[in-house]
């Protein structure tokens, strides 16, 4: 047979082998088809009415579903079906590893199906353990970790405000190096906080390169939102040198323009970041819908040096004369870029009897000024608090941008970890018309995806993990109030996590679907 014959006969073949393909491909059973949804696929692509195949953990179509057959047929006829949301920022380390809160149901029912834990330089010292635990208890959302610069140093130095030995450096490089090793997805830091405050920008940049090596991402709450040190314009410029030093994505956490003295300049960091990307600086951000910050009265009252040396030197500090009248003054500089005591509401503390009240109505009831009833609380074992303190000017501002993701950073006390996502939709997209819906979803999906480097998810595309959510545009909205913030969003209708129903017509089932994500 000749070489031209035997080309021939093979293109015969090939082409004669088609339609068998595609009989196999629409006889196969799936396990869910979800049908006639107006289907966003994360890619900030218009809406398209249409259908989703999904067999096992996968999505095996996105597009019309004739001649298909499926365990479960989900009609979305008036639904939306969009990509499960992402947050890269979640303070969830604690309730994925509690069987009693490990289905996470706060972030399912707002659509969420991956999740992101260790921000704020904090998190579990043992990464490679915390995944395992996860997998063998199972968990509601995927979770992916980092490891926190703040607990590496802390496992070192305690709360030393020293600048490390060689030595103390190469076993902060090392632990970094397990982290990596183990799964974890890059490095974090709380540079507001302590310790991490402690730390210069060389060391910092000495750590994020171990995380560099490994392919890994550089996340940061920012030495200063506001106005506290060097400033929110310095604390972006410090994030940049970062980036362009170590060659690695970094991301700024919940970004904002804290306090009065700062309000409007969002205008000048979208300018910053916008210059250093055009530069090849990889840096994107993430951002909660919400006027009000979490802290807590000693991270926004209490000057750094007063924590030197952990919890017992704080108490003295409180209390020592000799530093009283230094520790006033700044407590009050500080109480001023708040917003004054009656922008910071106790949301969560030892004594129960101030939660609900500001401190302003605090200090009043007690007859004593506001620095000293800020003094009275930390002692008595302190207070998470909402500091109302951004201008909705500068939270649009930051959200219209396209490197801008979604994010809960999710605390005890605040609506946002059981009310982010679906108030950035009601209260942006439907009601103010700020942004439109794809964008909102892409913010939420395949942007974080990307940024966080989650492969094969952020997307309804054949292939990918079906991470698949629907819900109603008219009733998908937050429900969780600065008064009762643990409420549970209303409006999914349905939502898989690997192809797992995990919320069928609106109700939670027992499924535990989600999966450890490694680096």
């Amino acid at each position: 047979m000749t070489a031209s014959l035997k080309y021939l006969l093979a293109r015969v073949f090939v082409v004669s082998s088609f339609p068998l393909i595609a009989v196999a491909a629409q006889s196969q059973d799936l396990d869910v088809i979800v049908r006639g949804g107006s289907v966003l696929d994360g890619s900030g692509s218009a809406a398209v009415k249409t259908d989703v195949g999904i067999k096992g953990d996968r999505i095996v179509f996105v597009g019309p579903s004739k001649g298909h057959k499926a365990k479960r047929v989900i009609d979305a006829t008036g639904l939306v079906v969009t990509p499960g949301f992402i947050d890269p920022h979640t303070h969830t380390a604690e309730d994925l590893s509690n069987p009693m809160y490990s289905r996470n149901d706060a972030y399912l029912m707002q659509g969420v199906t991956t999740v992101v834990t260790g921000n704020d330089g904090s998190s579990p010292t043992d990464v490679g353990a915390t995944l395992a635990r996860w997998k063998r208890q199972g968990i509601g959302t995927n979770a992916a970790l980092f490891i926190g610069q703040g607990t590496v140093r802390s496992e070192v130095m305690a709360m030393s405000d020293a600048k490390p030995t060689p030595e103390q450096m190469e076993k902060m490089k090392s632990l970094v190096e397990t982290a990596m090793s183990e799964g974890a997805i890059g490095l974090s830091t709380g540079l507001y906080y302590a310790p991490g405050s402690y730390s210069s920008t060389e060391e910092v940049i000495e750590l994020a390169k171990i995380a560099a090596r490994h392919g890994g991402l550089y996340d940061t709450h920012m030495r200063d939102e506001s106005s506290y040190n060097i400033g929110l314009l310095g604390s972006v410029r410090e994030t940049i040198r970062i980036g362009r030093e170590t060659q690695m994505p970094v991301m700024i956490s919940h970004i904002k323009a804290l306090g009065a003295d700062v309000w409007g300049q969002s205008s000048d960091v979208i300018a910053l970041i916008d210059a250093a990307r055009k530069d090849g600086v990889k840096v994107t951000a993430s951002q909660y819908p919400y006027t009000a910050s979490g802290t807590s009265v000693t991270a926004s009252l209490v000057p750094r040096w007063a924590e030197v040396g952990g919890h017992n030197a704080l108490l003295k500090n409180m209390t020592d004369p000799s530093v009283h009248a230094h520790l006033v003054e700044e407590m009050t500089l500080n109480l001023k870029r708040r917003g004054g005591p009656e922008a910071l509401l106790m949301t969560s503390a030892k004594d129960k009897s101030i939660v609900g009240k500001t401190l302003e109505t605090i200090a009043a009831e007690r007859k004593v000024s506001p620095i000293d009833a800020a003094i009275q609380i930390v002692l008595a074992g302190g207070s998470d608090v909402a500091s109302f303190n951004m201008k909705e000017a500068d939270i649009e501002a930051f959200m219209r941008q396209p490197w801008v993701m979604t994010c809960s950073d999710g605390s005890e006390g605040h609506p946002r970890k059981f009310g982010t996502f679906p108030r950035k939709l009601r209260e942006y997209v439907y009601q103010r018309h700020v942004i439109s819906l794809e964008f909102a979803v892409r913010s939420s999906t395949s942007l974080t995806a990307e940024t966080l480097g989650l492969k094969e998810r952020g997307l309804l595309k054949p292939g990918y993990f079906a991470d698949v959510l629907v819900f109603d545009p008219k009733t998908f909205n937050e429900r969780a109030t600065y008064q009762s913030p643990r409420v549970l969003a209303t409006g999914v209708r349905y939502l898989t996590v690997n192809g797992v129903l995990v919320i069928n017509n609106g109700a939670l089932t027992t499924a535990l679907a989600g999966r450890p994500l490694k680096h």
